[in-house]
């Protein structure tokens, strides 16, 4: 059977579509509930993703644009052209023009500066679109500061985990910095953690030049992962599985062989009190599992039939995992 979106009154359909959701997103927040719709009619189909990042594509466009020649393109293509790539453009710059009378454009004419904030609360994950036309997708209980300059796309990651999906630029390196350590790229896919003692990096696509405190660095291509410690030390690059790391995009959580110390500092980003766990024998058991991250309570359930442990609850409503 035909899918509706390979023929021409669907592709429209799925412009309109992601024309509506590029506006939503770029609200001063987005709820939960909002985020999830969008991530669920992203992998309903690979069109809905093609659709909605020319748009982004279309976003970047626009401020290398005088604004009068932004508006003479969202009137339509001259009648002559018929190649695809060019009635897409036309049809999505006449979409923008939307966007141009809410005054989405407004910060957008000095592509060179922009500066911005974006957080996450307890459960909450949010997909930011940034004007070179890169994407942060933030986890629960994050935060990162954007300030773009001439020569450099710097991204602070003050807590929590991001996914960038970095639009390539030669002239204008991304850079990361997380306290202890910095990562920095032209162009490409890849996920950092920040926690207490440690940042995490593990690339999904690309190369990434991970840099300590110090002069040393490590380069990481995809499939890679490294972890720079409270002292700036960066670790010996080591395989990984980006796909499992960053699962908490579709809103997993997945344990392949992790300590019950680690199930509990990641199961807490999503609780509003701690879990922790009663002592160290306790923390080094393991645990092989995948729960959703908005029903951690089955999480916790589900462990005495899994371990020798329970789970008790404290005086101050945390919870504590503990030998059985």
């Amino acid at each position: 059977m035909m899918d509706t979106r390979d023929c021409a009154c669907g592709q429209t359909t799925v412009r309109d579509e992601a024309a509506q959701w590029f506006v939503r997103l770029q609200e001063p927040a987005v709820s939960v509930e909002m985020q999830q719709q969008f991530e669920a009619w992203l992998n309903q189909h690979p069109q809905h993703r093609d659709e909605f990042q020319l748009l982004q594509g279309l976003w970047t466009a626009t401020d290398l644009l005088p604004r009068a020649r932004l508006q003479a393109l969202c009137e339509g293509p001259p009648a002559r052209s018929k190649r695809r790539p060019l009635v897409r453009y036309a049809v999505a710059a006449s979409v923008l023009a939307v966007a141009l009378g809410l005054g989405l454009f407004s910060g957008l004419h000095h592509p060179s500066s922009y500066t911005a904030e974006y957080a996450t609360a307890q459960g909450e994950r949010r997909h930011v679109a940034l004007p070179d036309g890169s994407v942060i997708d933030l986890n629960s209980r994050s935060r990162v500061q954007v300030r773009y300059e001439k020569d450099r796309r710097g991204i602070e990651l003050t807590e929590g985990e991001a996914m960038f999906s970095v639009e390539h630029d030669t002239s204008r390196p991304f850079v990361v910095e997380t306290g202890n350590g910095t990562v920095t790229v032209t162009g490409t896919r890849f996920d950092v953690r920040r926690d207490t003692t440690q940042t995490r990096v593990a690339v999904e696509q690309g190369t990434v030049k991970v840099q300590g405190q110090g002069s040393d660095f490590i380069s990481l291509t995809a499939g890679l992962g490294t972890h720079i410690d409270a002292g700036g030390h960066v670790a010996a690059a080591y395989a990984v599985n980006p796909q499992e790391l960053t699962a908490w995009r579709s809103g997993k959580l997945v344990f392949n062989n992790a300590s019950l110390a680690e199930v509990a500092a990641e199961v807490s980003r999503y609780r509003d009190k701690p879990l922790t766990v009663g002592n160290d024998k306790v923390a080094s058991l393991r645990l092989t599992s995948v729960f959703k991250s908005n029903n951690t309570d089955a999480l916790l359930k589900a462990l005495p039939n899994i371990l020798p442990v329970a789970v008790r609850t404290l005086s101050d409503g945390s919870q504590e995992i503990i030998s059985r």
